[in-house]
């Protein structure tokens, strides 16, 4: 199928595509304050660099739309007709990056969320965000507070410790 757009117009449209700061990204970015939850942007050199990443939560969110990403939703599916090798490649691409890099930041210790286009568009969405968010931040908690006691040094006096100085009474 030939393109309906001339090359130069073609070329204008795709140039428009944003990278960032889109309109899901937005979306997204006003939800998280408006419940309270702060974040930062640019990924903190971060492998794939999150969308959105809340570091005291070890949360990395990405949003990601859904013909771009290859989401398993109609608009995700849809088979592109111009170009159709490349695209479908592409696609492709993009699908085994996220997978890497969702990997990579769970071994670094990360929670990754993947926010979806389509799911912006359901009612109750930022509501389960935010449990999402929330509910990692709780079990991140809950993991260090079992490591914290399980090392805990409250069951003897620092005085009694060697090697602390400067903790005795007069």
């Amino acid at each position: 199928m030939t393109d309906v757009f001339t090359p130069e117009k073609r070329s204008a449209v795709m140039r428009r595509v944003k990278g960032r700061d889109t309109a899901p990204e937005w979306k997204v970015r006003r939800m998280l304050p408006a419940a309270g939850i702060g974040y930062r942007l640019g990924g903190c050199g971060l492998p794939g660099r999150p969308d959105v990443v809340m570091k005291g939560r070890k949360v990395a969110l990405f949003v990601h739309g859904c013909f771009w990403h290859g989401h398993d939703c109609p608009r995700g599916a849809r088979k592109p007709q111009a170009n159709a090798d490349y695209w479908i490649a592409k696609i492709d691409r993009n699908r085994a990056r996220d997978s890497r890099v969702a990997a990579e930041l769970t071994v670094g210790g990360w929670r990754v969320l993947t926010v979806w286009e389509c799911q912006l568009r359901q009612s109750g969405f930022a509501e389960e965000l935010v449990a999402q968010v929330r509910g990692q931040a709780a079990a991140l908690c809950a993991a260090s507070a079992a490591a914290a006691a399980s090392s805990s040094t409250w069951d003897r006096a620092p005085s009694s410790d060697p090697g602390v100085s400067g903790l005795d009474t007069k």
